[in-house]
């Protein structure tokens, strides 16, 4: 069967998962996860990709990225990939490979759900109950969007920048997001679009896809009616 052809829109940000193999861990000690950040930072600059959000976990990693180019989000993954692999492997004395096939990828609609992946990227060493809150977690991104720590990589998004004009005030709303937690039919209908890559957003940013594309946009599974609900995502194949 066929790979499902990727797409990417310059300036429009990505939601990226990318798993260990056969599910196994990919980081072995503070210093892979350190050198995996290093990475990030220096392929984005190379590749003109912006990053918002990440979250390390042991067997995968979580990246909210914006590619400004066409393939600036592929060469930025490859470039990643392959400079890790070799380190992990020459540092723990292994061979082959650290991941499981191809990355997965889906387009997010910033302004309704931008914020939304942030949280469910930051939440991840919460739901799985390694840690009580997102701050106690060290390698993920939420020190630097929820208190503005100097990481050298996360670049803020224009709608996290619209939270407020001054940095305490934004931060402080920020913060304020991860008292509640996620409706389970958001963090299901993140992950199906993840998953199945589809484009998570709204009706017209359903039509905005379409248009730019030039493809087809359609509900996901035969049979199944798109979700109108107000409040609530819609799913859709690009093909």
């Amino acid at each position: 069967m066929s790979r499902k052809p990727r797409f990417v829109l310059p300036g429009v940000p990505q939601h990226i998962v990318q798993r260990g193999h056969n599910r196994g861990a990919c980081f072995f000690n503070e210093f892979h996860y350190k050198y995996y950040i290093d990475m990030v930072r220096s392929s984005a600059e190379h590749n003109d990709c912006a990053v918002h959000a990440y979250c390390l976990m042991t067997n995968h990693v979580h990246l909210l990225v914006t590619p400004f180019t066409e393939f600036g989000l592929s060469h930025f993954m490859q470039d990643i990939g392959r400079k890790f692999v070799r380190y992990v492997n020459r540092a723990s004395e292994r061979r082959g490979t650290l991941w499981e096939g191809r990355y997965r990828a889906n387009l997010v609609d910033s302004e309704a759900y931008l914020l939304t992946c942030m949280r469910y990227i930051e939440l991840n060493p919460v739901r799985a109950g390694m840690v009580q809150h997102a701050g106690e977690y060290p390698w993920s991104s939420y020190a630097s969007n929820a208190y503005g720590k100097d990481s050298g990589l996360i670049q803020p998004h224009p709608t996290f920048l619209n939270l407020h004009a001054e940095d305490g005030a934004r931060q402080a709303f920020y913060r304020e997001l991860f008292s509640n937690r996620m409706d389970e039919y958001i963090l299901s209908s993140i992950r199906e679009a993840l998953n199945q890559e589809l484009v998570l957003g709204r009706d017209d940013f359903k039509e905005y896809v379409a248009k730019l594309v030039q493809r087809q946009v359609r509900p996901g599974k035969p049979g199944r009616p798109a979700i109108r609900e107000s409040g609530r995502p819609y799913l859709y194949y690009v093909i």
